[in-house]
């Protein structure tokens, strides 16, 4: 066999061919292929790589090697450490990447998180699989998933591919409320949308307007609607707090008064 190939056999029979190599006393696996020829061209690679000065934007469509390991043998030629995710590493933060040029930033602190899941990407958003489900990377920064960039969530230095944690900033952690210049003054816009969108009130502070989307939900439901609203949690409140501004909350009459459609 050519050097850095192994021979392997599916259970149907099927004859295909891995590829590994060993580093620095790391073994390390650089996948299957159907034939010999191209197992090595990808180990082949893999040794030029870690012998060369190469960057990740040195990367070419016309490598054998995966562009995902590609980057964890540069970050681990350079790095002294190996990670299957296509990470690469600085002091304080690291980078994600999907292709040449193109990449999330962050944080340090979430490197084991993001080693051990892959981001995928669909139709703008940014999600990983955990646990069976697809969880959407705004939900570590307690954005919910129908929040809106610039409304809902900013980044600061206005550069959508930086998730460092200083660089995100929540303006509405809450359903249903958003926030809003009335009369030069910032205040938030609670709505409830069912057959059109129904503006509940305008309030002084994000909470409130949480609570009072809360007590809209609760007529609705008691009017007989069976929509599936989501909810606001309010974290350090009491009960009693909680109930104190719920009871103090008016809702407009056409929201009291709304019944469904029959």
């Amino acid at each position: 066999m050519l050097p850095g190939v192994f021979q392997a056999q599916k259970k149907d029979g099927t004859v295909y061919y891995r590829s590994s190599f060993t580093h620095q006393n790391k073994h390390i696996s650089l996948g299957s292929y159907p034939t010999e020829w191209e197992a090595h061209t990808v180990y082949a690679e893999a040794n030029n790589i870690m012998n060369s000065t190469c960057i990740i934007d040195d990367y070419q469509t016309t490598f054998s090697i995966k562009f995902e390991k590609y980057v964890s043998l540069i970050n681990f030629r350079d790095n002294g450490i190996y990670i299957k995710t296509p990470c690469y590493l600085k002091k304080t933060y690291f980078y994600y990447y999907f292709a040449p040029g193109d990449y999330l930033i962050f944080d340090q602190n979430d490197l084991f998180y993001y080693s051990s899941h892959k981001i995928m990407r669909r139709n703008g958003h940014l999600f990983v699989a955990d646990y069976g489900m697809q969880v959407n990377i705004l939900s570590r920064y307690g954005i919910k998933n129908h929040a809106v960039a610039g409304k809902d969530y900013q980044f600061k230095n206005e550069d959508s591919s930086d998730f460092r944690y200083e660089n995100i900033e929540v303006i509405n952690p809450y359903y249903g409320v958003s926030r809003v210049l009335k009369k030069d003054t910032i205040c938030y816009k609670a709505k409830i949308h069912l057959r059109s969108e129904y503006v509940i009130g305008y309030f002084s502070d994000a909470v409130t307007a949480a609570i009072a989307y809360n007590k809209a939900v609760d007529i609705l439901k008691k009017n007989g609607f069976f929509k599936d609203f989501s909810t606001n949690y309010i974290e350090n409140f009491s009960p009693k707090m909680y109930a104190e501004v719920y009871s103090d909350i008016v809702l407009p009459e056409n929201i009291t008064n709304l019944k469904p459609v029959n």
